[in-house]
């Protein structure tokens, strides 16, 4: 990737300019020569020297693990300046290792307790470990069609066709970075082909590459004006970057003409950023602000006068860069001075009504212990694109990887049965949410539905069918941003046959209903409501013992005290008719009750001259089965007036 400062035998004067020219590939080979040749016990403070050194390029080459051992033997040899054990800890933050760099990052801060970077640096390396293992729902994948074997990055889409920065074997010029070690880089492109597949890389066509170091790219809205990033070389000033733009013409991108975002400077600017609405140019400068590399913007429109920082909300002590403009109110730019998972991470943040900025951490897998930054979207409103990151590649080289958030697959399933528990196919359900959603669903022959969801939402389900009532479901999904399927099932009452009530108990020979029957009851008086126009017969049944005078008195005093329980709580009278049955009508055995008791037959019986030939165990159960509470729809065009 572009860094604001760049990358370049075996004297240490030698390492020493290349290192403050910024060529920091060409110095770590350096610095090493000479390290290797101090073997000497007095030349041990030097050789701390140089390990630090090296420590520093090999941080700005992204190479985490080479550049933490080189800042161990710098305090292993006695290196006296305490940056060092920030250093260190930074670099086994971006390396991965939370728990070594915890350690370090107190050290360091018992030195100096102030340093906001060690202080930063410290919460994020101690959360970093939590952050990985509670990933977002994007899913992230590094796609062939796009990364070389070398260092691929900062893609951003322009209509279309996704415009990136490589550094693969075929870009212009044969020299070789003296600040990366690889050639330098130029801006390339993929298209998709009529059938959406990705088609393979090639070079921009035009003037626009050179034999110097182009990329990190952002478009005018229009699509007809490329800003774009450029090295600064020159034998009398230090490696730097500025910003160019290059015009297209027939698929043609001219040859780019500097744009002077601060005119007369010697400082570093690029990664440019145009808003969606062309108004504002983001981009990165090492120019005074809030510390390191800031992001500030300018006024397209209104040049003059117009430079800003973007502030303390943003910017921090350490280095903001690749901005990424999604809207006007959305920015998105990468960060080492802000808490992460380690390295530069990617940040959101949003513009709020009140004119200040909130920024968000896009967490893991978006971000990772190495640098990740560079990031476009395909368009607004779709939650998928691409950014770059040089995680889990030890040479530091960054790739592309690409992003998508998944839509939330929240569902609702079940069935539709009858008392029996049998399906009842062509059923009708509708579900209306607070949302203002409203659906409708026919249940499929074996009984089941399915309806789609959105998280957070309250619903009201009614299911219905032709010879049953009504029945009515309420449900709230949950708001949690996961995949999720819930389940519910209706249970219609048929209109035409027996139905009864489960779970309603009375005391022993009494007609008193005990409490643990409030729940049936409430859930019966819900159907009379959801069904209003219905008048029911409410019957009970005795078991074989007893007289028959005895059992007709106890079903109907057992029937009217669950009629007097209904009236209690809103049912109007006229709409439920007593009946006591006692023991004149067995129950015969449905499919429900043979699944359950599988010694009965479905269609049996459970009359006297049945039972009597059961065990006394299967006898006890029949009896049990006969002791029921049942409802039966009288008609369905009652008026209340």
């Amino acid at each position: 990737m572009f860094v604001l400062t760049g990358c370049g035998g075996a004297k240490l004067s030698v390492a020493d300019e290349q290192m403050a020219r910024g060529e920091y590939f060409d110095a770590s080979k350096t610095y090493r020569k000479v390290y290797n040749k101090m073997t000497k016990r007095e030349e041990r403070p030097a050789r701390g020297e140089v390990a630090f050194k090296m420590g520093e390029c090999y941080s700005r080459l992204g190479m985490a693990a080479r550049a933490a051992a080189a800042y161990q033997n710098a305090i292993r040899y006695g290196y006296p300046d305490s940056t060092a054990h920030l250093f260190l800890a930074q670099q086994l933050h971006a390396d991965g290792k939370y728990a070594q760099a915890v350690k370090e990052y107190e050290l360091f801060l018992e030195m100096t307790p102030d340093n906001v970077m060690a202080q930063k640096g410290l919460e994020g390396a101690s959360t970093a470990a939590e952050l990985k293992r509670n990933k977002t729902r994007y899913v992230v994948k590094q796609p062939k069609f796009i990364n070389s074997r070398r260092a691929d990055f900062s893609p951003m889409f322009n209509g279309d066709i996704l415009y990136y920065t490589t550094t693969n074997e075929k870009v212009t010029g044969d020299n070789r970075s003296e600040i990366t070690g690889m050639k330098k880089s130029d801006i390339w492109m993929v298209k998709k082909n009529e059938r959406g597949e990705w088609t393979k890389p090639e070079a921009v066509e035009g003037e626009l590459n050179s034999e110097m170091d182009e990329g990190i790219m952002s478009f005018s809205p229009d699509g007809s004006m490329m800003y774009l990033t450029k090295a600064r070389r020159s034998p009398s000033s230090n490696t730097g970057v500025e910003i160019y733009t290059s015009t297209r013409s027939e698929a043609q991108w001219s040859a780019p003409v500097k744009f002077d975002v601060i005119p007369d400077t010697v400082a570093s600017y690029g990664h440019p950023a145009v808003s969606p609405s062309g108004t504002w140019l983001y981009f990165t400068s090492d120019m005074p602000g809030v510390g390191g590399k800031d992001i500030w913007r300018i006024n397209l429109k209104e040049r003059a006068g117009s430079l800003e920082n973007m502030g303390e909300a943003i910017n921090t002590p350490g280095d903001e860069m690749f901005p990424y403009a999604l809207s006007d109110s959305i920015l998105f730019f990468s960060s080492d001075g802000h808490p992460g998972l380690g390295g530069l991470d990617i940040f959101k943040a949003t513009l709020q009504p009140s004119g200040e900025w909130t920024v968000q951490n896009m967490g893991a897998p978006i971000n990772s212990e190495g640098d990740d930054f560079g990031i476009t979207y395909e368009r607004p409103g779709v939650e998928a694109g691409f950014f770059s990151s040089n995680r889990g590649d030890g040479r530091g080289y960054d790739h592309i990887y690409s992003f998508e958030l998944p839509d939330l697959k929240i569902t609702i399933s079940g069935w539709v049965l009858d008392k029996d528990e049998e399906p009842v196919p062509n059923a009708v359900i509708r579900i209306v949410g607070n949302d203002g959603s409203n659906q409708k669903a026919v249940a499929r022959n074996d009984g089941s539905f399915s309806f789609p969801l959105e998280r957070g939402v309250s619903y009201v389900m009614l299911a219905g069918a032709k010879g049953y009532l009504n029945a009515k479901q309420e449900f709230t999904s949950d708001s949690a941003e996961e995949d999720a399927d819930y389940a519910i099932d209706f249970i219609l009452a048929s209109i035409s046959k027996p139905n009864i009530v489960e779970n309603i108990f009375y005391d022993f020979d009494k007609a008193t209903l005990r409490p643990e029957s409030k729940e049936a009851l409430d859930e019966l008086a819900e159907m009379l409501r959801n069904n209003p126009n219905i008048t029911i017969e409410m019957a009970s049944h005795t078991d074989r013992w007893g007289s028959e005078e005895y059992n007709i008195n106890l079903s109907r005093r057992r029937a009217q005290s669950v009629i007097d329980y209904l009236i209690s709580v809103g049912i109007q009278p006229d709409r439920l008719q007593n009946q006591g049955y006692g023991k004149s009508r067995p129950k015969t055995v449905s499919k429900r009750i043979a699944r359950e008791f599988p010694q009965f037959k479905e269609g049996d019986v459970l009359n006297e001259e049945f039972i009597e030939e059961l065990t006394p165990e299967d006898q006890a159960i029949a009896d049990q089965i006969n002791r029921r509470t049942e409802f039966q729809v009288l008609s369905v065009d009652y008026q209340m007036y």
